[in-house]
């Protein structure tokens, strides 16, 4: 039992010195922080836009459902 947690452990630390010491990931990681960056400049910029267009898709989901719930007119 012990050999083999001492065996998951060696192989445990190699896979982790591997993980740290790959530059395979490192420009993924850039972009996506610049695609993170461009998205919150471009929401920003039309926050105004944005804003009317979800409280309007609100305010038809509300209506929408209001009518489904109400009771028929007899």
């Amino acid at each position: 039992m012990l050999k083999g947690l001492v065996i998951f452990a060696v192989l445990a630390k190699a896979r982790l010195r591997e993980f740290f010491t790959k530059e395979d990931g490192e420009v993924n990681i850039v972009a996506i922080v610049v695609l993170i960056g461009i998205a919150i400049v471009l929401a920003i910029i039309f926050r105004g836009y944005i804003t009317k267009l979800l409280n309007s898709l609100f305010n038809q989901v509300n209506s929408t459902a209001d009518n489904a719930i109400a009771p028929p007119d007899a």
